[in-house]
């Protein structure tokens, strides 16, 4: 082998070498971060006077009646593609994984014909003595299982109170005859 080949590599690794080093010291000249005083981060407590381990008070539910008036079931429509799963709303009202949703509005709870209801579900329904009015379905289905201890509604529920108003002025209408609006 040449000595001129391996002083022209020896020359090019050299190079290549001074180029990375001068562009490292350069862009921590330009992105140079201080180092913390104190590394992580801190995490603020209010501090109470009462009970540290009392739990927060819940917000009180928000009423569904004023917002009937001006929903759309339309928009209801498509907001039940997410119940289609489990749910039917035709006249037909066959159950598949939930029951079906015919006549839904003011329905007693967990009495819908051959529909094996949890135990949570029977239990909330009192016997059949509690209906579906439109505060109980909004307030299930803004969290069903935690309106309805036991359920075993798989459905995480629906956080925007205008997405509910919208489905509940839908399955009004999926009825033999639609449930009068609530008074505001």
């Amino acid at each position: 082998m040449n000595s001129s080949y391996f002083n022209s590599a020896a020359g090019a690794f050299l190079g290549i070498l001074f180029v990375l080093m001068t562009l490292s010291i350069v862009s921590e000249g330009i992105y140079h971060a201080p180092e913390p005083a104190t590394e992580g981060f801190a995490i603020e407590v209010a501090e109470g006077g009462g009970d540290a381990a009392a739990p927060a008070e819940e917000a009180a539910p928000e009423l569904i009646a004023p917002l009937l008036a001006n929903a759309d079931p339309a928009k209801g429509e498509t907001v039940f593609k997410k119940c289609a799963a489990c749910h039917t709303n035709d006249a037909g009202n066959a159950n598949k994984v939930g029951p079906g949703l015919w006549n839904i509005v003011n329905r007693p709870v967990a009495t819908h014909a051959d529909f094996k209801y949890s135990a949570g579900m029977t239990e909330f329904s009192q016997g059949g003595s509690v209906v579906w009015d439109y505060q109980h379905l909004s307030e299930f289905l803004t969290a069903p299982k935690k309106y309805v201890s036991g359920t075993s509604m798989g459905f995480a529920g629906l956080k925007k109170v205008e997405e509910r108003a919208d489905l509940i002025a839908y399955l009004r209408t999926v009825a033999d005859t639609p449930a009068p609006l609530p008074a505001e």
